[in-house]
């Protein structure tokens, strides 16, 4: 085995990337060299490197410049069903061999898995399999200085916006990407770079007794479908003026309209409710729900991995296995888990390629029409609640019970009436997922998960 060059020259200055992807596989195949050597009958290497720049701003001023670089080898190695992991940020040949011994040394001493091992190798994406064209590296050459410039021209649309706009928590643009290879004795090479860009700004509105903050922030791939700083800071400066002069409301029951970015979260609950780790563990409420009604028949959820500079797009999930497109519910039934290898076996299923996580999850209706914007989703929302924030994490995914601190607008005859804050909502998620109503036109992509506003029946709201 040829020995990992101890001075690896950039595949490319553009990158910004200290080392190369064939430098990479030499990392990697060391390790699992050594892992065979040692007597493993099984084992995975991963060479990781990520960088990146953030910098914030206060009213106007430079508040943090932070650059960030770091690397790293994890190895994996299998001893039968007994499995150890160790890594290191060292990529000398010895510190590789110490970390594999470590990770043997642990598999050794590990009680027996029945169900702990690699991927089936009919599983495995096979590099020519393997997607090149979803266009997920898109480096961002940007400075210090001129990232500082975008964060204060964003916060000054959002200062400049209204005279109510008193203040400013600031604003930020950050610029991250990373590289990996990783590789296992079931057959499976593959690796790729990816990217991830940012703009945030928070601004305050009010004086007094009556501030309110808001939030707004636009994150992508590529730097060049990022939003304007200027709409940023505007739109920012909009939501924290709307949430001024804001009162609690009257406990009641009534429809309750979640704007999207609330929406994504909704749809994230019922993932992990049909998520491999919560079904074997028995933790979710929607135990043996396959082939189940458990959402309206107008809705549908689509997974597609192979998404142009999607957030959720992949080749191939964390364990190399392959990965497809597929209807995860049609027409309210769910048709498919998300589930890992190990989570796979636990459940006496195959894995579907979702190691790691969803790809790039859509929930739609078949009752939407183009038209349905977010004016038209608050006429359908009649007299009830329109959520724009969320505070807690309460979701009990044994038993669905949902309760959470929210706040947002009381709406009369689908028109906003005035601003509500310090109310509780609370329902079970077994009832709100089939009790949409309606999903917006008015898409929003949060991560991996693309929604619309989400419109649910009745919930509860505890108010004074």
């Amino acid at each position: 085995m040829k020995k990992p060059t101890t001075t690896p020259v950039p595949p490319d200055a553009a990158t910004g990337f200290s080392y190369s992807r064939p430098y990479f596989e030499e990392l990697v195949d060391t390790a699992l060299a050594h892992a065979r050597k040692l007597g493993a009958t099984d084992a995975g290497a991963e060479a990781s490197e990520g960088c990146g720049l953030s910098v914030s701003v206060r009213k106007g001023e430079l508040e943090n410049v932070e650059r960030n670089r770091d690397k790293s080898l994890g190895v994996t190695v299998y001893l039968g069903r007994r499995r150890g992991n160790a890594s290191t940020s060292d990529f000398s040949r010895t510190a590789i061999e110490q970390t594999v011994q470590a990770a043997y040394d642990i598999a050794r001493f590990t009680a027996e898995d029945s169900f702990a091992g690699l991927p089936q190798a009919e599983d495995v994406a096979l590099p020519s399999e393997q997607r090149t064209d979803l266009d997920l590296f898109c480096p961002w050459g940007i400075s210090s200085e001129q990232a500082a410039q975008l964060a204060m021209v964003c916060e000054a649309a959002a200062l400049q916006a209204d005279r109510r706009i008193s203040n400013s928590e600031g604003a930020g643009v950050s610029a991250q990407q990373s590289h990996f290879f990783s590789a296992h004795t079931r057959g499976f090479r593959g690796g790729y770079a990816s990217s991830r860009h940012s703009m945030s700004v928070s601004p305050i509105a009010g004086k007094g007794g009556d501030m309110q903050r808001d939030a707004w922030y636009s994150s992508m791939r590529h730097p060049g479908d990022l939003a304007a700083p200027e709409a940023i800071g505007r739109y920012a400066a909009e939501r924290a003026l709307s949430r001024l002069n804001a009162r609690k409301i009257a406990t009641t029951e009534c429809p309750v309209l979640f704007e999207s970015p609330l929406a994504a979260g909704l749809l994230g609950s019922f993932v992990q409710a049909i998520s491999g780790g919560a079904l074997y563990r028995k933790s979710s409420f929607l135990l043996d729900s396959l082939g189940k009604q458990v959402l309206p028949k107008h809705i549908d959820i689509l997974e597609d991995p192979f998404v142009e500079r999607g957030k959720g797009s992949s080749p191939f999930d964390e364990e190399g296995v392959r990965v497809k497109a597929r209807q995860v519910v049609e027409a309210g039934r769910v048709q498919g888990y998300f589930l890992g290898s190990y989570s796979a076996r636990k459940l006496g299923m195959k894995t579907t390629g979702n190691a790691g996580g969803s790809h790039n999850l859509s929930l739609t209706s078949r009752l939407t029409r183009t038209g349905d914007d977010l004016d038209a989703m608050l006429e359908k929302l009649g007299t009830g609640l329109f959520v724009t924030e969320l505070m807690g994490s309460g979701v009990n995914y044994v038993t669905g019970d949902y309760s959470r601190g929210a706040s947002g607008f009381w709406v009369e005859r689908g028109r906003i009436a005035f601003a509500v804050q310090e109310i509780t909502i609370a329902g079970n998620m077994k009832s709100m997922l089939k009790g949409i109503q309606a999903v917006g036109a008015d898409a929003y992509n949060y991560g991996a998960k693309t929604v619309g506003s989400i419109l649910v029946n009745r919930m509860k709201v505890a108010g004074s």
